[in-house]
């Protein structure tokens, strides 16, 4: 199978940074997700090259890449990224909201919740963050709505003039 070379720039996009989080102890398991990522589009042959490249800049070489294939439109299985080839594989019995990077050797995991495209951006920018904290429910569909809900205002009371 042949594999896809994607040229990747500092300037993604005309300089639009990747969305995504990720915990400092990812892969360790001690959490539902190691963080999130807020793509795009769904074609992961544009998507997925931007999010290896931005990881890489913060000491995860990915390895591996898999995905729920419902999800997401028709991707190479091999991507040469950075001068290196990244597997992606896709799977019927994955979660369409949940992603898998491995690297160190397959011996590292980490688990992204997919914040879908068509979401705006402050939900999106809340599960982003969201993502990074511990004690999160193992669920996509929870923590996303978690994200969308919207705190009531606090409003201070002040000593009444009497």
């Amino acid at each position: 199978m042949a594999t896809t070379t994607v040229p990747v720039s500092e300037g993604f996009r005309g300089g639009i940074d990747v969305r995504v989080s990720l915990r400092a102890d990812a892969g360790s398991g001690g959490s539902a997700f190691d963080g999130a990522w807020f793509p795009r589009s769904r074609d992961l042959a544009v998507e997925l090259p931007e999010l290896v490249a931005a990881l890489e800049r913060r000491g995860v070489r990915v390895e591996r890449f898999t995905y729920a294939l419902e999800a997401w439109a028709p991707a190479p299985r091999k991507l040469e990224v950075l001068g290196r080839t990244v597997r992606a594989g896709g799977f019927r019995s994955m979660d369409a909201q949940v992603v898998c990077l491995t690297w160190a050797g397959g011996n590292r995991r980490a688990d992204l919740l997919v914040v879908p495209p068509e979401t705006d951006v402050l939900t999106g920018a809340r599960a982003l963050r969201l993502c990074t904290r511990r004690g999160l429910p193992p669920s996509p569909q929870m923590v996303l709505a978690a994200a969308r809900s919207t705190p009531l205002p606090q409003v201070p009371e002040y000593p009444r003039a009497g």
